[in-house]
């Protein structure tokens, strides 16, 4: 019998030449089985699993190889959960379709497949453009082209308050419209009312928009166009026209009267100005006729004959003097000789065909002619009387 045999006589046990006793050497398949049992148990692996392992040696490997995909896959996961946020955008956080958080730019972690990230760029101007035709609050058609452009200020409220916030902004763009348009007369919307109405849907977008917690803040509304329906443009062009031309003939109406009306308010002030000379002349000349009068009067009373006298002679000087005929009372004659002046310069002047001017010393020169030769013809016609007597 061997010496490690378990054997007869007073040993109860085998025997050990290193005097261990009952104790063997480590057994590899039990510790192996013992790790494939714990991976099991991390990873929900059964009595199948453990029982697979205690068939021999090798088949503990897969178990191992199972703990480290294990691994591998855990790493790439918690790498997937990094990303990155621009500085233009912010990220809304999701944990089960629940609201977590709101991340600002910059590198970021989140667990992935557990949250979700939407990203929303916070600074990018959009545009929406509709076209509308509609009535005027003077019960008349338009056709108004409106384009808006807008940025998102809040994105929580545009991810989670509104499921189309875009599409809730086109009926709100169209309802402001229709009510801003609704109350404008149609000159208003295709004329000079057009900024006007712009600012007035713009602030009355942004109300609606604000109501449904859309998260877009509205920064500017522009009236692109604003013309009648294709059916009636002509109509609506001759009206266009007519108004057109009513404003020419206002302004130069207005052009008008802003050159006859101060030249006839300077020609009024004028005559004014010429009554008031003519009322200071003739009442200047009354107080001289006045004065003059009573220094006559005073002379008068000194020698009447003499004072009478004169004023007679004034008097028909200042006739004589205006008038363009001459008397001519020749001594020694019996007729007095009148003489036309003036029809004679008139056919002195038809004959000549000219102008003919005759001054005083004209006059007094065709008098002085004249006279002298009626004397003589008076002195020849006295002489002959004597002779025949």
């Amino acid at each position: 019998m061997s010496w490690n045999e378990p054997g007869g006589g007073n040993n109860k046990g085998p025997k050990d030449p290193w005097g261990g006793g009952d104790q063997g050497p480590p057994d590899l398949d039990e510790a192996l089985k013992k790790l494939q049992e714990k991976l099991g148990g991390l990873f929900g692996g059964g009595k199948g699993s453990s029982g697979g392992a205690s068939g021999g040696g090798g088949r503990g490997i897969p178990g191992a190889l199972l703990g480290v995909i294990a691994m591998g896959a855990l790493v790439v996961w918690g790498l997937m959960g990094f990303y990155q946020v621009d500085q233009q955008e912010r990220a809304v956080v999701l944990r089960f379709g629940k609201y977590l958080e709101t991340v600002q730019p910059g590198l970021q972690w989140n667990p992935p497949l557990i949250d979700e990230v939407i990203k929303v760029n916070t600074t990018k101007v959009r545009s929406a453009t509709l076209r509308e035709i509609m009535l005027t609050q003077d019960e008349n058609i338009v056709e108004v082209n409106l384009s808006v452009q807008y940025v998102i200020n809040d994105p929580d409220k545009f991810v989670l308050k509104v499921r189309e916030p875009e599409r809730s902004l086109q009926h709100a763009s169209q309802s402001a419209l229709r009510h801003v348009v609704g109350g404008t007369g149609m000159d208003m919307v295709l004329t000079e009312g057009r900024a006007q109405i712009a600012l007035d849907v713009r602030e009355r977008l942004q109300e609606y928009l604000d109501m449904y917690d859309t998260g877009i803040l509205v920064s500017k509304v522009n009236v692109d166009e604003s013309k009648p329906p294709s059916q009636v443009q002509a109509a609506f062009d001759d009206v266009i026209k007519a108004r057109e031309d009513e404003e020419r003939v206002k302004n130069e109406a207005q052009a008008y009267a802003n050159a006859v009306v101060p030249e006839a308010r300077g020609a009024a002030q004028r005559q004014i100005e010429e009554a008031n000379a003519y009322k200071e002349q003739v009442i200047a000349n009354a107080d001289g006729e006045a004065d003059r009068f009573l220094k006559l009067l005073t002379e008068y009373r000194k020698s009447p004959e003499v004072t009478r006298e004169r004023l007679y002679l004034d008097a028909v000087q200042a006739v004589y003097s205006n008038t363009s005929k001459v008397m001519v009372d020749v001594e020694g004659g019996n007729n007095m000789m009148y003489l036309p002046l003036d029809k004679l310069a008139e056919q002195s002047q038809t004959r000549s065909g000219g102008n003919v001017n005759i001054d005083s010393n004209t006059i007094r020169e065709l008098t002085n002619a004249v006279t002298e030769q009626l004397r003589r013809d008076a002195a020849a016609t006295g002489g002959t009387r004597r002779a025949g007597r």
